[in-house]
């Protein structure tokens, strides 16, 4: 039954004196890095944690971040890290759902810990990841640790549940999805395996580590011994200095925070000669910021990695050969990849069937890492798993050579006139014009079609383009029925997620709440 604390205990024995952690200039050991939990953990036993109950984590990526979410563990409880982004409403309300007894919180946010006290019944006890503001009764974390003695770890591992990521959530209410000891440990070797990864990695950690493009390199730094580069805010600028003086050899990025890099490379010369590998991940990236980064990085591997938090969450890799814009293996940029070692995916119709290469349908899952469900929500999870399989919500197919595209998802598809649009298809078609930054498709109102095709674009500064130009664009592409029958055009940025994917129920929302 092999846990996240025996990885960390092994990484001590075997290289105890290795960097585990940089972060703002201070670097951690891991011994030091085990000791800190350990003192951690005897804290939270202290307050009363036992195997199996839940603690909230609200921060941003720091040490301290790592630490913590390694302490809950390590006591036998169940790391509930939380989305910064949401407001105290949505932190009440998985605070409550989870039943969370203890809530870890940055400094930054102690303003909000009144509202989020009040609405939170079952939440005991708050402790700051900072100084802490002890005339409230909110203690400092790692003052206490120093007062406390090293605490065993606690007897979990193997099925034992060892986190719950509640999902921001594109469509609606956040779910937390339980994960095990048994899943990252796994999913880690397979990622590991997949694109390559060894001890002597300096690794840079910059996407939130709430959420599992950062939480998963992060954790699997105890199973591979490498050492996390720990950076809170990103600013691309100081980010590539940050990569250059620290010798970052791979870095884990979201598309959006890739695109920006790649545009600060573009003005700037910076080599970044260390930098061996980039996997990506969290979100769609298009064609064209992939052709950019390739000629931005040109000896830098990238690997692209397909998955979702209910996947465990690794499901497919577009391996770093596939990155090229010419010769045999050309072609593929657009591919999400092919599923990992121990993972199977299917492509499913309506009635769970599946269907052969080249048909679109869902994209389903089996493997060794699939979350078993949601926290407190059979239903939910029952229809997850329908057919015996992880539904993932997006629509895709399979190429003759096993290559999985994404096609959308699946609720983002627009029943027009009783034929079925995918907006990304469209997208992508419009995407192509140099002057459009950024397009999102949606489905509006429409008495005649019951939805007609609506595309909202951000031009890049300074560039123009008619309606009738990118009319001719998607033309030349699409069927007619897919044509957007309405344009708009738009300065401010869309609303995302912290990974950078678009809320389309936002942009969708002012058209539907009129009609």
């Amino acid at each position: 039954m092999h846990s996240l604390s025996q990885a960390l205990q092994r990484a001590a024995l075997v290289k105890p004196d290795g960097i585990a952690t940089w972060f703002n200039g201070r670097e951690t050991t891991w011994n030091q890095t085990l000791e800190a939990v350990q003192r951690k953990a005897a804290v939270l036993q202290a307050r009363g944690i036992r195997p199996n109950d839940r603690v909230a984590l609200l921060g941003g990526n720091s040490d301290e971040f790592y630490q913590s979410l390694l302490a809950i563990i390590w006591a036998g409880g169940i790391a509930m890290p939380l989305n910064m982004r949401f407001a105290v409403p949505e932190i009440a309300y998985c605070l409550t759902d989870s039943g969370s007894r203890i809530l870890l919180v940055d400094e930054e946010f102690l303003d909000m810990v009144p509202g989020i006290s009040g609405s939170a019944p079952a939440l005991e006890s708050v402790i700051s990841l900072g100084k802490g503001r002890p005339e409230s009764g909110v203690d400092s974390f790692a003052q206490l640790a120093s007062q406390s003695e090293p605490a065993a770890a606690a007897e979990r591992g193997g099925d034992d549940i060892a986190t719950l990521y509640y999902t921001g959530g594109t469509t609606g209410r956040s779910k937390g999805v339980i994960l095990s000891h048994h899943d990252f440990v796994v999913n880690s070797l397979q990622w590991a395996l997949a694109i390559g990864v060894s001890s002597t990695e300096r690794n840079l950690v910059i996407a939130p580590m709430f959420h599992l493009v950062g939480g998963l390199n992060s954790l699997a730094a105890a199973i591979f011994t490498y050492t996390l580069v720990i950076v809170r805010k990103f600013d691309p600028g100081e980010l590539v200095k940050t990569m250059q003086q620290q010798g970052v050899t791979k870095a884990s990025l979201v598309p959006v925070m890739l695109d920006m890099i790649v545009d600060w490379l573009q003005t700037h010369s910076t080599p970044l000669p260390a930098l061996r590998c980039i996997d990506y991940g969290g979100a769609p990236m298009s064609e064209k910021g992939l052709r950019k980064a390739l000629a931005a990085l040109p000896g830098t591997g990238f690997y692209q990695v397909y998955g979702q938090t209910e996947g465990g969450p690794n499901i497919c890799v577009l391996d770093a050969r596939y990155h090229v814009l010419e010769g045999p293996l050309a072609g593929r940029l657009r591919s999400a990849g092919q599923p990992i070692n121990g993972v199977t995916v299917a492509i499913l119709d309506e009635q769970g069937h599946e269907l052969p290469q080249g048909q679109t349908g869902e994209i389903c899952v089996r493997g060794l890492t699939v979350s078993r469900g949601y926290w407190n929500l059979p239903e939910e999870t029952a229809a997850a798993h329908k057919f015996g399989w992880l539904h993932t919500g997006d629509a895709g197919y399979f190429d003759q050579d096993g290559f999985l595209y994404i096609v959308d998802r699946i609720k983002d598809m627009i029943i027009t006139g009783g034929l079925n649009v995918y907006s990304a298809e469209v997208e992508n078609a419009i995407n192509r014009h140099p002057a459009v930054l950024q397009c999102a498709v949606i489905g509006i109102p429409s008495e005649r079609w019951g939805e007609q095709i609506h595309a909202i674009i951000r031009l890049a500064e300074g560039a123009t383009v008619t309606e009738d130009e990118l009319a001719n664009l998607c033309r030349a592409e699409l069927a007619g029925y897919k044509l957007p029958r309405s344009y708009e055009f738009r300065e401010e940025p869309f609303p995302v997620t912290p990974l950078g994917k678009v809320l389309k129920r936002e942009l969708r929302k002012p058209y539907w709440s009129r009609s």
